[in-house]
Parts: structure tokens; C-alpha cells; sequence
């Protein structure tokens, strides 16, 4: 195959597999993130506590956390295609059991959630690793600011799906429909997509620093825990994560018992969370690669200090002034997915090189859902026991530790 043909075949197969991956992690939120829009009708229904429900979305944190570090080292050694399919299809069938069976019984639902996390934490590492397979180092910023906006959008379109579904049906089939979509997008994912260019005869992505030595487990768990740069990482996305899932979780809770708005329109509302957030993952990859010759750290810290700021101010809007709110919102959404995608897809590729991506990228992501586990429980307890201001308060300090990190890995980088 003479050269020009090569070139064209790589782009087509690129394209494919960016938006086939783009498509397929985008599902695991609509099996994700409905249930931030079903916990009005649950509370309602059951008379459960916020500190309740905050256990069961620390048991989705929790497991997803634990699977991230373990799933992250298996997919530098297991096929993604069958890996992501397995993992999108059991938890859309654990979103269906959700619907049908969990009635408000604790345990179950606890079980239930928890299992969902296991099964969520086998897509993301393993498809950051598909596509640092078939990118090269200089157009990964822009790769993966395009994947982060899936997660984003997914986030946006379960929130506007649920809240159609929970205002027409009610909230258990904001688990069962989603469930059912996955399904076939599971089987979507399994058709089209290749985990690395050599699936389909093509040669690989050739990358500087490739040592010759296999990725066995003792490589990839050394390259990971011995790497300073991907703790300092890890645990800005540990606080990170405090506002990204404060915001997720408690938003549309929040518009519904403040401002009073009705659950649905609280859904519609909050798509402006993560409607922003792609503008922000989009601007922070495109900045990094066009104008900073790839330094992630610098674009993630000035985000952050802007990020706290509108955290801070969130709260203080009047309940009246809506445009200001949503604009505030708007913002909250762009300064924390910028960061967020450097922190969990450009970073590991530029730290992980082709053989460890996942690994790093699971144990980043994994540090990330710790922070979330404590975010789900306690947000709920202190709006239980003192007010919604003292949640905020601890979602900006996790913005403000956050941004520390960043400034840490920026100072780090700089004398290397």
C-alpha cells in the first residue's frame, strides 16, 4: 500500500472510532447521571433523607472509584471492544432492575447503585487508551477535547431525557428507557469499534519515549504509582470533583426546593451545567495545543481560580434574577469541565504514552470518584443538618484546592 493510501485510510478509520467512541461514552451517563433528576420523585415517594441518597450515590462513587483503579490497569491489556461493550451493557441492565424492582428498599438500592459503578468504571480509561492508540502526541489536545465533550454532552442529554420521562411517566422509567438505549449502543460500540490501528492493518502510532518493554502489570503499576506528576493530577481531580458532582447530583434538587422551579424545568435548567462545559473542554484542549505547545497545567489553574469565584458568587444570586443565576451556572459549567477534561484525558496521554494511558487514566479517575464518594454523602448530610450555603461553602473549597494543585504541577513542570 503506497503511502497516500495509508493516509487516507488512517483518516477514515480516526474519524470512525472518535465519534463511534464519542457516541458510546456519551450512553454511560444516560445510565449515570438520571439519577440526579429522579431523586425529587424518590424522596417524595419514600420520604427519604438527602443523607440517604446520599449514601446510595457514594455507593455508585465508591465502586466506580476502586473499579477505575483496577479497570484502568486491565484496559492497557484487554481489547476495548469487547471490554466498553461488556461494561455499557451490564449497567444498562442494572439501570433496568433499578426501574422495575428497587421500591425504595435501602439495600437494594445501595446494591444496586454500587453495582452500576463497577460496571460504569469499565468505559473510560479503556476508550482514553483507544484513542491515544490512534492519535499522534501533537493532536491529542484536540482528540481529547472533543471525547471529554461526550461525557459532557451525555450529561446534558440524561438530564433533558430523564426530565421528559420523569414528567410524563414518572421516576422509574428515567431508568428503564435509558437502560433499554444502551442496550443497542452497547451492541453499536461492539460493531464499530477497533481498539488500535494494528486491528484493522494499519501500522502503529510511533511515540518518543517507548522503552521496548511489554505492559505487563508490574510495568504499568510502576509507571503509574512512580510518576509525582500523576498524583499531583489525581488529587486535583479528587477536589475537582467535589464541585463537578455537587453541581451533577444537587443541582436540579436545588433549583426544585430554592427556587421552585418543578422538577422537569430544574432538568431543563441544569443542561446548562454541562451545555457550558463542552464550550470549556473544547476552549481548554484547543488553548494547551495552539497557544501553550501543550502545557496543560497553566490553562487548568487560571480555570480554577475562575471556577472558585463563580462557585462563590452562585448562591449569592437573588432568586428572582434567573438570567443571572443560569449565567452564573453557565459559568460554574465552562471553568469546571475545562480543567476536568485536561485532568482526565490530555494529561494521562501526554504522562501515559500509549503503553500505560489507561492504567494512569484509571488511577487519575479513580482519585477523582473518591472525592465524588465523599460528595454524595456529605453534600446530603450538611443540607440536612445545617443548610444548601454550607454545601456550597464545601464545594469551594474543593475549587480552591483544586486550583492549588494545578499551580503545584504548573510550578513542578516548569523546573523540569
Amino acid at each position: 500500500m503506497n503511502s497516500d493510501y495509508i493516509k487516507k485510510v488512517f483518516g477514515y478509520w480516526q474519524v470512525r472510532i472518535l465519534i463511534s467512541a464519542w457516541i458510546t461514552y456519551a450512553a454511560f451517563y444516560l445510565v449515570r447521571v438520571n439519577m440526579s433528576v429522579a431523586i425529587p420523585g424518590i424522596i417524595a415517594e419514600y420520604g427519604m433523607s438527602k443523607t440517604e441518597i446520599g449514601i446510595v450515590l457514594t455507593a455508585l462513587f465508591t465502586t466506580y472509584a476502586i473499579g477505575q483503579f483496577i479497570n484502568g490497569q486491565l484496559g492497557d491489556k484487554v481489547d476495548s471492544r469487547y471490554y466498553v461493550t461488556l461494561g455499557l451493557a451490564i449497567s444498562a441492565i442494572i439501570n433496568l432492575i433499578f426501574g422495575f424492582f428497587s421500591n425504595g428498599i435501602m439495600f437494594a438500592m445501595i446494591l444496586l447503585w454500587g453495582l452500576n459503578g463497577i460496571f460504569q468504571s469499565m468505559g473510560w480509561a479503556p476508550t482514553v487508551k483507544t484513542i491515544n492508540n490512534w492519535y499522534h502526541p501533537h493532536k491529542r489536545g484536540k482528540a481529547s477535547g472533543i471525547l471529554g465533550t461526550s461525557y459532557i454532552f451525555g450529561n446534558a442529554v440524561s438530564w433533558a431525557f430523564a426530565g421528559l420521562i420523569v414528567g410524563l411517566a414518572g421516576w422509574r422509567w428515567a431508568f428503564i428507557i435509558p437502560g433499554i438505549v444502551c442496550l443497542f449502543i452497547a451492541v453499536h460500540w461492539f460493531i464499530l469499534g477497533r481498539s488500535s490501528p494494528e486491528k484493522v492493518n494499519l501500522p502503529p502510532i510511533e511515540e518518543e519515549g517507548d522503552d521496548g518493554e511489554k505492559a505487563s502489570l508490574a510495568y504499568t503499576l510502576k509507571k503509574t504509582l512512580t510518576n509525582k506528576y500523576v498524583w499531583i493530577i489525581g488529587f486535583g481531580l479528587f477536589f475537582l470533583n467535589i464541585v463537578r458532582y455537587g453541581f451533577m447530583d444537587w443541582a436540579v434538587t436545588y433549583m426544585f426546593e430554592i427556587q421552585k422551579a418543578t422538577i422537569s424545568t430544574a432538568a431543563y435548567k441544569a443542561i446548562l451545567f454541562p451545555i457550558a462545559g463542552i464550550l470549556g473542554a473544547l476552549s481548554a484542549g484547543f488553548i494547551s495545543d495552539k497557544f501553550l505547545k501543550t502545557k496543560r497545567a497553566p490553562v487548568a489553574a487560571v480555570m480554577l481560580v475562575l471556577l472558585s469565584i463563580a462557585v462563590w458568587l452562585y448562591p449569592k444570586a437573588p432568586l428572582h434574577n434567573w438570567v443571572m443565576s443560569l449565567a452564573l451556572l453557565m459559568a460554574v459549567g465552562f471553568f469546571t469541565f475545562g480543567p476536568h477534561v485536561l485532568m482526565v484525558t490530555a494529561m494521562p496521554m501526554d504522562f501515559g504514552k500509549k503503553k500505560v494511558t489507561s492504567s494512569i487514566t484509571g488511577f487519575i479517575d479513580g482519585m477523582g470518584y473518591i472525592g465524588a464518594a465523599i460528595t454524595g454523602v456529605l453534600t446530603g448530610w450538611l443540607v440536612d443538618n445545617y443548610n444548601w450555603q454550607a454545601a456550597f461553602d464545601f464545594w469551594l473549597i474543593g475549587a480552591i484546592l483544586s486550583a492549588v494543585m494545578m499551580f503545584i504541577l504548573w510550578a513542578m513542570l516548569r523546573k523540569k
